[in-house]
């Protein structure tokens, strides 16, 4: 998806639900966007001097409320990333020692072992996440 694409849905999306596409808000998108996972903290000192922190706050919130960003949870602290609306669906790896998230490459098996596990105990999934824990190739070498 072309940049461009990404700001039309967007756009369509926050004015479906009664929003608008304002100057911060495109910013926080553009901070977002061809990244991983970032901390509220990182997108702040990244934000500087185009938003202030109270803007950066709201807009994650909104963003989260309305689906265009997802809050992936790690131990005691989360990241934000764009949702699947915007990016490919995909899970994650978190390095236990470092801290780095990686994305981990699509697997089909594992999306239909999910929905099939879902579907076994009589729910009809509409999204999830994964997360993996342990640690990173770079950090099992440090270990060994």
């Amino acid at each position: 998806m072309s940049p461009l694409d990404r700001y039309k849905d967007l756009k369509a999306l926050l004015k479906k639900k009664g929003f608008s596409l304002t100057k911060p808000r495109q910013n926080v998108f553009d901070l977002l966007q061809n990244q991983g996972p970032q901390t509220t903290q990182v997108l702040i000192k990244r934000a500087e001097g185009q938003i202030d922190r109270a803007t950066v706050y709201r807009t994650l919130e909104l963003f989260e409320r309305l689906g265009i960003v997802h809050r992936l949870n790690i131990g005691w602290k989360y990241k934000y990333e764009l949702s699947d609306i915007f990016l490919a669906h995909h899970h994650h790896f978190y390095c236990s020692n470092c801290g780095k998230s990686y994305d981990l490459s699509a697997n089909a098996m594992l999306e239909t072992m999910i929905n099939s596990l879902a579907s076994k105990e009589g729910y009809s999934p509409r999204g999830h996440q994964l997360e993996i824990y342990g640690l990173c190739p770079a950090c099992q070498g440090q270990l060994t």
